[in-house]
């Protein structure tokens, strides 16, 4: 698909929305407004990263009509057409981006659970190499990262992990990770050099606001308990550990990993916010549509996303049949090749019935 047969589209509807500001109608309005500010600042954006592409795209044809008038050698031709793609690239995926509706949620900090599977010590190891992965993006990326619940098995494992991961576009670009995932290698406990298969499930929640979700005080049961595992003696004499049950849904949230018990409740209730943000935002997609939801971004868990096979230094994503041999590079948290495939496939879906 052309995105770039969007752009009159696009200028259109700038024009509609320039001529709606201007009426004192409108103008008298506060919240319709502020919504017509926040479209037009949408589309004139949109608008300036058409002709950011039109610009690259340009280049990107003058490059070859200098390699053809022998003005550059292969090697400077190379080098500058692989920085030309990419620029295509990036400016095509943040038009693909604001052209489709409700992106603002992709802005949000996110609350990353990541729990060990079938597999058993080997299943948790799996479990606390995926921290690892994510903790190095958000490293690569300038994010900032803060673990609010960790639960080892004393040898290197990850039981269950609860991570928030803060910075600008953190859900837009994690919210694909959300699924089982599997991993095929030999476990360092396995004598006879067989090859195991070991699952762990990862959950991408987008931070919820006490904006978003109202909770009833009275909907809670707060519970309190001596903490257990690494700290000192610090976790054996105080009950600074947390747990909350939110008695309508059932949703049970516990932290432990804070020094005081206020530090944990607060954790915690940054955790169930996003659970019940992520719950009203499902119920919201199903009244939008019948039909069935995509398994990406959608937050389902019980589908086998991507396994990572390590003899072959192979990772493959299910969803998009998308396969790749740099496993030791994206295990070092080189996550952005996979995660702009998905983006691209993704929003492409969404485009074929979009309206400007």
């Amino acid at each position: 698909m052309d995105i770039l047969s969007f752009k009159d589209k696009v200028l259109d509807k700038l024009k509609e929305v320039e001529v709606k500001l201007s009426d004192r109608e409108v103008t008298s309005d506060l919240e319709l407004l502020q919504n017509l500010g926040k479209e037009h600042n949408r589309l004139a954006t949109l608008r300036d990263l058409f002709n950011e592409l039109e610009s690259a795209i340009e280049d990107k044809e003058t490059l070859h009509v200098l390699k053809q008038e022998e003005e550059l050698d292969d090697e400077e031709f190379n080098s500058m057409l692989e920085e030309s793609e990419k620029t295509i690239k990036k400016l095509n995926i943040e038009i693909l981006s604001l052209l489709i509706p409700g992106n603002e949620i992709n802005e949000r900090n996110i609350i990353m659970e990541i729990r060990a599977g079938t597999g058993g010590d080997e299943a948790a190891l799996f479990a606390s190499d995926l921290m690892r992965m994510y903790l190095k993006y958000a490293e690569n990326n300038g994010w900032k990262h803060e673990v609010l619940e960790l639960s080892d098995t004393g040898i290197g494992g990850t039981k269950n992990a609860v991570i928030k991961i803060k910075g600008k576009g953190v859900f837009g670009r994690l919210k694909y990770e959300s699924g089982v995932h599997r991993v095929q290698r030999v476990p360092v406990t396995e004598s006879g050099g067989r090859i195991h298969t070991s699952t762990a499930t990862v959950a991408v929640l987008p931070e919820a606001t006490d904006v978003d979700i109202k909770i009833d005080p009275k909907d809670l049961r707060i519970d309190t308990y001596r903490a257990g595992g690494a700290g000192g003696q610090h976790v054996n004499k105080t009950e600074s550990a947390v747990r909350i049950v939110h008695e309508p849904t059932g949703i049970v949230v516990t932290c432990q990993n804070e020094r005081s018990q206020h530090q944990n409740k607060e954790a915690a209730m940054s955790i169930l916010r996003a659970k019940l943000y992520e719950e009203a935002l499902r119920e919201q997609q199903e009244k939008l549509t019948s039909q069935r939801r995509s398994q990406i971004g959608t937050g389902e868990r019980s589908e086998k996303i991507r396994t990572y096979n390590f003899p072959q230094n192979r990772v493959t994503d299910h969803r998009i049949g998308f396969t790749s041999y740099r496993l030791n590079f994206i295990l070092e948290g080189d996550l952005d090749e996979i995660i702009d495939k998905l983006i691209e496939w993704d929003l492409g879906e969404k485009l074929e019935n979009l309206e400007i």
